[in-house]
């Protein structure tokens, strides 16, 4: 390389130290001074990796003063080059060396890199181009954000999720019935908000007891990493803010925690949000007169905040009036009167009727023709299909219908049946020892359930008085019956939850010591990563744990449907808790049925509360909506029974008896209320079925995995085969970039099957909406990767020396996430000849792209250097042929536009007229966001994005 001392350069593997001067030139090295980054480089001047800077008339360029030019000729003297152009301050002719450039110039645009010698490897440009393509398509994809939670796909929840995430600042209540997923739902419904920048800043307010629950959701799920405020956590946030709830965009509070810190409450109210989440929305008491604290609280922040959703499985539990209360939460304007409430809640049943008949087919009654002759408006009824869409009017109209999402699982299919298994044992007389001594001491004190609680876990009584040292697993018949069952399941998963961390830890020692059983224990004194190594140690089918011994967080929502046998080794007061142990093998998609197995010590409080769950409530078999309200009403009498810790008292009999007199009827009566057309209606229908049938297809394309491996690949990531379905990502040692979103310095195991994701809670679950693929594609299109690429076509057909240009624009307005649902950045790709002849619609790019040959990038330089000038008319024909596709594509968006929000708004309007459901505000936003992004397409930008020379070659 003829060097001189003064010339600029740029280096080609160190782009980010600007404009280097050459400094000094002694026998085989060169040096480089770089001003911007104030480094020194040398190198061996037949081997640098450096490239001469050279800019052509017409190119702008600025001088180390902060002026500009435009340049008109090109002058070499003494090996220095020298510009002629004119100012564009003062419009003068000027001249300038090129050792007086500015220092900072940098080679974004692709034509720049191009003729600076910035050439990329060729599968760079091909991954630059993929990373478009696919952005381009995602975001006009209808299922984004549905489809890349961890979460089976199960079309009711799917069906709510994606009515009500596709809405404007959405009110809903999800009322279904426990185990069908209301936080699966939730989650759903803020990714698909998050994603499409419907909503930024997201608040969920839920019992303590929940917290931990709801943030492993969130994050194992669905990636979304919310922040647990709690008083330790605002008093540190106040050092980044004066309001600490201002400090993070996705938080989780405790109601009860607001409640009793009343400037905290005032903070939250003052900051601002875009959605509102409230978990167990049926603890929000309310009358008229006495509204509870908390429904006060959230009825000041649902009168604030855009968005509201309000989840409870018991919409009713305390009290219909308080249903109407909830209600009055989402919309206090078409709320507002009880009594209203309940006449058209008569009205609407009359019309459930008439739907189930239309639905089955059956004759209908002269009432129901004459009232569904009145709500439809002569609507044809002749046949099956036309009746199908009678009853899709109706659902549409229906009164809660837009607020209210409730399912049973009397209308949800896919459920396992539940068989519960009892073993009663002898007490021990050690046990018996030490319930004596506890009362001779006058330990048999305390409120009544504090009494009662105590005699359910006697090991803890045996502890107390004989020290934690104390081995009463040697003696409990419970254990040895544990350990029976365990060797006779060998080949099957066992899943054990007990109250107690410290009796999970008793039983695993006992069960590995004694038989030598796989086993894995998880409780609430592990952290995070050590109950999802248990978890994942349980789930593997191969050497993997047989037993997982859980404390009461066994409970929370994770999914151990693969497992079928459920012991429970305790039983909890709880009612709610044992619904919750039983839902984790309970699931849809659990293909045996779930075994229950209850272990018990005879003629103590523990037979006791056995029997009053599977005598009085039918509890173990049968879900239980009736559980807490009647649990809520004789608990004075069942704690009295468990106290007493006695089976065999006439008062058990007494509680039985009471306890069936208040389930049955309520249970009756909470069957009769279904309200089977708002049922039809949360359920979906056929529109459930077909978006699982496009997730499905979604899930089996290959097309994702082989993009995500080529990026990783590109980027510098390790990949580390596990099998399984895994992979091992971890940073490497040369990586494009200092860090990668979302990759640990210490690495992570992913997966890109859902039903590996769903069983391995330790593995990520890789698909479009993760955050690892969507920054991957924002990196790549954020930086120069891949903008420049020169590679030899070998084709005879053609002549020796021909050349291609492959350009790559990109049609975008101003950011504006609603418009991507329509417009967003839109790849264009041309294929011009020495011609100006656009063939890239007879080649397709990935065909074409098998054909090439890539070069080094000093062949590629001399390449470019060569054809500058054909480059350069080549590049302003595409200008103009890209500009008459932008037209195009901002025709048709404007049509997708206008069409979408058109009928959307023609719909609402209607509906309106016949429920009140439908807000002003929505009608108001989807007008002024008409007006917005039909201005916002006119305002379409084009940008050359990426650039491929070829030239053509026969060997």
């Amino acid at each position: 390389m003829p060097f001189a001392l003064g010339q600029r350069w740029i280096s080609d593997t160190e782009t980010d130290l600007g404009l280097g001067t050459v400094v000094a030139v002694e026998g085989r090295m060169v040096t480089l001074l770089f001003p911007a980054s104030g480094e020194n480089r040398m190198y061996a001047k037949d081997d640098a990796p450096v490239t001469r800077v050279r800019f052509n008339e017409g190119d702008q360029i600025a001088s180390h003063e902060e002026w500009t030019m435009v340049i008109e000729a090109v002058h070499e003297k003494d090996g220095l080059l020298i510009y002629a152009g004119i100012r564009t301050d003062t419009e003068e002719q000027v001249l300038l060396k090129e050792v007086f450039l500015s220092n900072f110039i940098k080679f974004n645009k692709p034509q720049d890199r191009l003729f600076a010698g910035q050439i990329d490897r060729m599968s760079r440009f091909t991954l630059r181009y993929e990373s478009l393509i696919n952005q381009h398509q995602r975001r006009l994809n209808p299922t984004r954000g549905l489809a890349g939670g961890r979460v089976s796909l199960i079309p009711h929840q799917l069906y709510i999720a994606h009515e009500v995430g596709h809405r404007y600042a959405p009110r809903v209540l999800l009322a279904d019935e426990v185990g069908l997923g209301k936080t699966i739902e939730a989650g759903m419904i803020i990714h698909q908000q998050l994603l499409s920048g419907r909503a930024k800043r997201v608040l969920i307010l839920l019992p303590e007891t929940l917290q931990h629950q709801w943030l492993v959701e969130m994050m194992r799920r669905f990636s979304l990493h919310f922040s647990l405020f709690d008083e330790e956590r605002c008093v540190e946030a106040f050092a980044e803010a004066e309001n600490p709830f201002e400090t993070e965009q996705l938080v989780l509070c405790s109601i009860d925690f607001l409640r009793k810190k009343r400037r905290r409450f005032e903070q939250v109210c003052e900051a601002e949000w875009d959605l509102l989440v409230v978990d167990e929305a049926h603890h929000l008491e309310w009358s008229v007169d006495a509204p509870s604290r908390a429904y006060e609280m959230v009825e000041a922040l649902a009168g604030q905040v855009p968005g509201v959703l309000l989840l409870t499985a018991t919409p009713d539990q305390l009290g219909h009036q308080s249903h109407f209360a909830r209600l009055r939460l989402l919309d206090p304007e078409r709320f507002y009167d009880y009594d209203a409430f309940l006449a058209e809640e008569q009205e609407y049943g009359a019309i459930a009727t008439a739907a189930q008949a239309l639905l089955d087919g059956s004759e209908l009654s002269g009432e129901a023709k004459a009232l569904l002759a009145e709500q439809l408006d002569g609507v044809d009824l002749s046949d099956m299909a036309s009746r199908q869409q009678a009853v899709g009017k109706l659902l549409d109209r229906h009164g809660t219908g837009r607020v209210l999402f409730r399912n049973s699982r009397a209308t949800i299919q896919g459920f396992p049946e539940r068989h519960l298994n009892v073993y009663p044992m002898a007490l021990p007389e050690q046990y018996k020892t030490a319930i004596k001594v506890m009362g001779m001491m006058g330990g048999n004190t305390g409120d009544l359930q504090t009494r009662a609680l105590r005699y359910l876990y006697p090991e803890k009584i045996f502890q107390q008085f004989e020290g934690d040292s104390a081995s009463w697993t040697q003696f409990d018949p419970r254990i040895d019956w544990l350990l029976e069952l365990l060797l006779s399941a060998r080949q099957q998963k066992v899943l054990v939850i007990c109250s107690e961390a410290a009796t999970a830890i008793a039983l695993e020692e006992a069960v590995r010591t004694r038989e030598g059983i796989r086993a894995a224990v998880f409780h609430e004194g592990m952290s995070l990563i050590e109950r999802d190594k248990a978890a994942a140690y349980f789930a593997q089918q191969e050497g993997g744990a047989q037993v997982l011994l859980c404390s009461e967080i066994g409970s929370e929502g994770r999914n151990f449907q693969f497992a079928s046998h459920l012991v429970l080794f305790d039983l909890p007061l709880n009612p709610d808790l044992l619904e919750q142990r039983i839902g984790r093998l309970d699931r849809i998609g659990q293909r045996n049925t779930v075994e229950i197995h209850v272990p018990y010590l005879d003629e103590t409080s523990q037979h006791a509360l056995l029997r009053w769950y599977h005598d009085g409530l039918d509890a173990f078999e049968q879900t239980c909506p009736t559980a807490r309200p009647v649990f809520e009403e004789v608990r004075d009498d069942l704690f009295t029974v468990l106290a007493a810790n006695d089976s065999s008292d006439e008062a058990l009999q007494t509680l039985l008896d009471r306890t069936r007199a208040i389930h049955e009827p309520l249970k009756t009566k909470l069957e009769s209320g279904r309200d089977r057309l708002l049922e039809i209606h949360s359920s979906g229908g056929d529109k459930a079925t077909a978006l699982v049938t496009q997730l499905e297809a979604e899930d089996d394309d290959t097309g994702m995995v082989s993009f995500a491996l080529k990026m990783f690949d590109e980027i510098g990531i390790n990949q580390d085969d596990r099998g399984e379905n895994a992979l091992v990502l971890t940073p490497g040692d040369h990586m494009l970039v200092p860090s990668f979103p979302g990759l640990p310095q210490d690495g992570m195991t992913v997966t890109f099957e859902r039903e590996t994701a769903l069983s391995r809670d330790d593995m990520a679950f890789i698909s479009w909406d993760h955050p690892m693929l969507r920054g991957g594609i924002d990196l790549i299109l954020g930086s120069e990767i891949g903008s420049t690429s020169v590679a030899l076509l070998k084709n005879k057909a053609l002549p020796v020396g021909s050349i291609l240009l492959e350009l790559i624009f990109v049609a975008e307005s101003a950011m504006h996430p609603q418009l991507y649902r329509f417009m967003p950045p839109t790849p264009i790709r041309l294929l011009l000849d020495k011609g100006g002849n656009d063939l890239g619609d007879k080649v397709p790019f990935d065909t074409f792209n098998r054909q090439l040959t890539p070069v080094n990038r000093h062949l590629g330089s001399k390449l470019v250097t060569a054809s500058q000038p054909q480059i350069h008319a080549l590049i302003g024909k595409g200008q103009a042929l890209a500009e008459t596709r932008k037209a195009d594509i901002m025709a048709q968006a404007y049509e997708r536009m206008t069409r979408t929000l058109g009928d959307e708004l023609a719909r609402l309007t209607e509906l309106k007229a016949v429920n009140p459901n439908v807000r002003d505000s929505e009608l108001a936003y989807l007008q002024q966001l008409q007006a917005e992004l039909q201005h916002l397409i006119a305002q379409t930008q084009l940008k050359l994005d990426a650039i491929r020379f070829i030239v053509v070659a026969h060997q």
